[in-house]
């Protein structure tokens, strides 16, 4: 049989359908095969290596990377390297995450480039003298036995005896998805059943059994393995509010975005949590710090959780995360050892303008020059900081990192601490000036829609049972009518006399951006008509200005000659692929229409939207 050289292996000879598939050089390389040492591989390098984007710390699978950082340590445990994803075959096109390579000791590998086509010479063979590169770990699809076929595992063989053998023998469950061999059923099956659905002896339901008056219903399998299903505990949870998914992503900029969020200015407010992730200000619903340990952290939140927080407004000293039992899903509790600089902490002190020190911490000569941390204020601050908000969470604008430093605690465990400074043009809303500018822009508190109306029914509810029960006590006592006619004057609700709304009045420096964009006037009025405050102008500007093929707020706009507003990016691709006619209306363009970006619109959306294009 004729040996294919490995640089074949793109071809297919052996389908039935194609004698031949013809795939493009660029599209073929050698077998990656020779191990790089530590020495051999450089910052910018383009290596092979094992990634698990899911989770970083396991293994996962192999994939082109690029190498951005590498810190040298005095043994191979203490060694760092860190890399970007390829997106293709352009090295200069990487993801923007940045993240840290688990194995790299023998597991960076060398891509080989590929052999002459004129040449007739059979490939060398690697350094080693063998034929074939060495058998590359991957990701094992069980993760209880790591794929072992000699060791019994009920979660990827046999659910009742755990054996492999025989898997033409075994059955799935298609509702838990595990497997069972039929000699093992009770009672055993002679041969595999040929209808279209089985169900195990846990998941099946008896469809001969009475429920009686008062009796549970037998809930599936998958649902009784939910936290929710055994929960006993009668805490509010934060109204439910905390446990809750959003319905909504901040598009607007990446996860990673350092700096304020277009659109969002300071001084807005939310009542829960999950509103401010929405938002895009502060992602976790329920963590303090948000961050990458590799990167930095992004936005962290005030709400007195430890101790030796303290705060004065401009600048405040803030404690590391961790260090804390919370087993059990606590949310909370004693600390009850030393905290590290790890993780989100770590994160928090590459802020720093200043050489990372993860011992001693250290001090920003020039703090300014840090990277910027959006904080948000929460109202559980309130007894302990004069600054918080008497309700909900606030966001109070861009601080800096100027010192981190590790002490012992007043629990007597070693804490993290951190100095941060403000540095934001804005106001800080607790002030006269901050507060005149919350006002102008109309700036209230945000709740989750519906919520005041749910509130509202309960309380009407709740006031009418209250009446009833008076109403039914005073007739207990055999009160008269007069009496009861008394209450229900009290009771019944005053009219309020009707409040003026105040509208909301453009800026010059803006409104003058808007009346250059001659050619979306028509789309300016209507925004603009009719403001009572600023998130309901922005609100209007992302609604009128979204890309039909991105779905984001136009970057590098056209305005086509049908008025409508695409991204140029977006125009491109479609020009690419022979498509010359609006997204939008589909109004023929012509092979030959320049595309020349909306200056003055653009001006104006970075004008509203400030940072909007970055990561786009």
């Amino acid at each position: 049989m004729q040996r294919i050289p490995e640089w074949e292996h793109g071809l297919k000879p052996s389908y039935e359908e194609d004698d031949v598939t013809t795939v493009p050089e660029n599209s073929v390389r050698p077998v990656a095969r020779t191990a790089l040492m530590w020495d051999q591989i450089s910052v910018g390098q383009v290596v092979m290596a094992n990634y698990n984007p899911d989770e970083p710390d396991e293994r996962g699978y192999w994939y082109d990377v690029k190498i951005t950082k590498k810190y040298d340590g005095l043994t191979r445990n203490t060694r760092e390297l860190y890399a970007r994803l390829l997106l293709g075959t352009n090295t200069e096109d990487t993801v923007a995450q940045e993240f840290r390579l688990k194995f790299i000791d023998k597991e960076i590998f060398k891509i080989e480039s590929p052999p002459d086509p004129s040449s007739s010479e059979e490939p060398s063979s690697s350094a080693n003298g063998s034929s074939s590169p060495a058998k590359r770990q991957v990701k094992p699809d069980c993760s209880h036995c790591k794929d072992d076929p000699k060791k019994l595992c009920k979660h990827c063989a046999c659910h009742k005896c755990g054996g492999k053998e025989n898997p033409g023998d075994q059955l799935l469950c298609d509702e838990c998805d595990l497997a069972y061999h039929i000699y093992c059923l009770t009672p055993p099956l002679t041969k595999i059943p040929e209808d279209d659905e089985w169900f195990c002896p846990l998941c099946k339901n008896d469809t001969s059994e009475v429920i009686h008056a008062g009796e549970k219903l037998r809930e599936s399998k998958k649902k009784q393995k939910m936290a929710s299903s055994n929960s006993t505990t009668n805490r509010d949870w934060g109204k439910g509010m905390a446990c809750v998914g959003r319905t909504k992503i901040c598009s607007i900029v990446p996860p990673n975005h350092f700096g304020p969020i277009p659109g969002v200015p300071v001084g807005s407010a939310w009542k829960f949590r999950v509103q401010v992730s929405e938002a895009g200000i502060h992602r976790p619903h329920v963590s303090g710090i948000h961050g990458r340990d590799g990167d930095g952290a992004y936005s962290i939140v005030l709400a007195g959780g430890y101790e030796d927080d303290l705060d004065y407004g401009d600048e405040f000293f803030y404690t590391g995360s961790g260090g804390r039992d919370l087993s059990g899903n606590k949310r909370t509790a004693e600390q009850s050892c030393d905290q590290t600089l790890t993780k989100m902490n770590r994160a928090l002190a590459k802020n720093c303008a200043v050489p990372f020190n993860g011992k001693e911490g250290a001090v920003a000569n020039n703090w300014k020059e840090g990277k910027a941390v959006r904080v948000v204020r929460s109202s559980k601050l309130a007894k302990h900081s004069k600054y918080a908000p008497a309700d909900g969470n606030r966001y109070d604008g861009i601080y800096k990192v100027v010192k981190y430093w590790p002490e012992k605690g007043k629990s007597g465990f070693i804490v993290w601490r951190y100095l941060l400074r403000r540095d934001d043009e804005t106001p800080a809303p607790w002030t006269k000036e901050g507060k005149k500018k919350i006002q102008e822009l109309g700036l209230k508190m945000v709740y989750p829609e519906g919520y005041l109306e749910a509130q509202a029914k309960k309380e009407e509810e709740k006031k009418k049972q209250e009446k009833e029960k008076d109403q039914d006590k005073e007739a207990g006592k055999g009160k008269g009518k007069g009496k009861r006619k008394r209450d229900e004057d009290v009771d019944s609700p005053q009219k309020s006399p009707p409040t003026k709304k105040r509208s909301y009045k453009l800026p010059e420096k803006t409104k003058e951006l808007l009346d250059a964009d001659t050619a979306n006037s028509k789309l300016w009025s209507e925004v603009t008509t009719g403001l009572h405050d600023y998130p309901t102008f922005i609100q209007k500007v992302e609604e009128a200005f979204t890309c039909i093929c991105c779905q984001d707020v136009v970057c590098q706009p056209i305005t086509t000659k049908c008025l409508h507003n695409i991204c140029k990016s977006c125009l491109q691709r479609s020009f690419k692929a022979e498509v010359y006619c609006c997204p939008a209306c589909r109004a023929e363009l012509g092979k030959n229409y320049k595309l020349t970006m909306n200056t003055f619109l653009d001006a104006a959306l970075n004008h509203l939207f400030p940072g909007y294009t970055k990561g786009r």
